[in-house]
């Protein structure tokens, strides 16, 4: 056998072809391999055949990208994306620096691919007294990378191409994009407004039952539930949410019930979960969230609870996926959930002194948005508000984009305020429902507030 030196010589020279006849077998098939690799590196890339896939088209936009670039390059006032400006609860801060100042070593390593033990026992028993039954941390929680990765786990575990998704309007914009990059078809059904008035509440707006109804069908596999709603604010009363768990049990559906906002609740209003009504827990996901819990979106830890044959569907996109989360962070959230338990129905306890903290400054923007001719949605839980600006005057050029797109563009570059389009949360069919709204972000320090009013007062009715 000739050496390889002499082989890449011969793929060299012009002679190649004359001495390939007096080669071996096996350095015919050297020879064809290095040739095809030598071509294939002189070959263009096409742009063509490397695209998004077929199942992403349609999800490159978002409006979080676009509208925080915009926000940042005209230096604007960002009431737009949803994070505290404020600093976290200290308490839950020390959580993280004794763990990522400790010598255990293990604080420091991969932790279990579901969830660390001792956050997943802490959920589970936060959990249990709300939902009415025991929960198994071990097969029924999964820890993930934000909430965002639950409802993504979830909805790849289940979801099958053809399968019916039910969302209600207006939806957290991620629900979407993961139904149909699952191969699930979305199909919308909205809240509607059932008054006018100066000021009105989240809970005016309203589900049809008959429409409701009648997106049920065999293809039907699951429905989402955002309570309380992002970005509406709206907390699903027990009858509302006793109409959509009767209509799962008819048509044999599962429900994703997103309920990250569960700890942010004004006026005497109630947080239910769906999992906690009657036959439900054995076909409800709970998607809950450490970044919305302890205002600490930056930490992304999230989690889902359930029973095993539907957390399990989960898990196995989540092993496949990122595999876990990060240790330290995951035992800072479960030393603050054994902290918050331990003070519950105390004034110290930060799952309920948010809201309180949060009241008047959800009270502060409705009054500064109708003084300015708006008509503010004034929210039952969550930190967002939906505000009607249809009685403002603006300059606001006409265009092909939604009505409230082209205001929020108009609003960042021309006031240095940046805001939320909420058409963006509707499908394409229903969008003119809200294209004379905006939603606003309560979640700021009073002063980041009274800068957003001085601005609002440059408006007149």
């Amino acid at each position: 056998m000739k050496g390889l030196s002499h082989l890449l010589l011969c793929v060299r020279s012009s002679t190649c072809a004359r001495v390939a006849s007096n080669l071996s077998q096996f350095e015919k098939v050297a020879l064809g391999s290095v040739s095809a690799a030598t071509s294939f590196q002189t070959r263009k890339m096409s742009s063509q055949k490397f695209q998004v896939t077929k199942r992403l088209q349609g999800t490159e936009k978002n409006v979080w990208v676009d509208i925080s670039k915009m926000a940042v390059e005209n230096k604007a006032l960002n009431l737009g994306q949803g994070f505290p400006d404020f600093m976290a609860p200290a308490d839950i801060v020390n959580c993280l620096k004794e763990v990522v100042s400790s010598s255990d070593l293990m604080t420091h390593q991969y932790a279990r691919s579901f969830g660390l033990p001792r956050l997943v026992n802490a959920l589970a028993k936060i959990y249990e007294p709300h939902l009415g039954r025991p929960v198994d941390p071990m097969t029924e929680v999964l820890v993930t990378v934000g909430a965002y990765g639950s409802l993504y786990c979830v909805i790849q575990g289940l979801v099958n191409p053809g399968d019916e998704v039910i969302i209600i309007e207006p939806f957290f914009d991620c629900y979407k994009p993961m139904v149909t990059g699952a191969g699930g078809v979305p199909v919308f059904v909205p809240l509607r407004p059932s008054k006018e008035g100066t000021v009105t509440s989240s809970g005016d707006w309203k589900l049809d039952p008959e429409e409701l109804a009648s997106k049920f069908n065999e293809k039907t596999k699951l429905i989402i539930v955002n309570t309380p709603n992002n970005p509406l604010g709206k907390v699903f009363t027990r009858d509302e949410l006793t109409m959509i768990a009767d209509l799962c049990k008819k048509h044999d559906v599962a429900c994703v019930a997103d309920e990250v906002y569960e700890w942010m609740l004004y006026d005497g209003n109630k947080h239910i979960k769906m999992a906690s009504l009657p036959d439900m827990w054995e076909r409800t996901v709970t998607i809950g969230s450490a970044g919305k819990t302890f205002s600490v979106t930056g930490w992304k830890t999230g989690w889902c609870v359930g029973p095993k044959h539907l957390v399990h569907c989960a898990m196995v996109v989540h092993q496949n996926c990122t595999y876990n989360c990060p240790t330290p962070i995951q035992e800072a959230v479960a030393r603050g959930l054994e902290l918050e338990m331990s003070r519950v129905g105390s004034p110290d306890s930060y799952l309920t002194s948010l809201s309180e903290e949060l009241r008047p400054k959800r009270d502060f923007l409705a009054g500064q948005l109708e003084a300015a001719g708006m008509r503010p949605v004034v929210p039952e839980g969550g930190y967002f508000m939906l505000a009607d600006y249809s009685n403002i005057k603006t300059d606001v050029p006409d265009g092909e984009e939604a009505k409230d797109f082209r205001f929020v563009k108009w609003l960042t570059v021309n006031k240095k305020l940046t805001v939320i389009p909420p058409s963006a949360f509707y499908c394409d069919e229903h969008r003119h429902m809200v294209e004379n709204y905006i939603r606003f972000c309560f979640i700021k320090e009073d002063s980041t507030l009274e800068k957003a009013s001085k601005i609002l007062q440059g408006f007149k009715g």
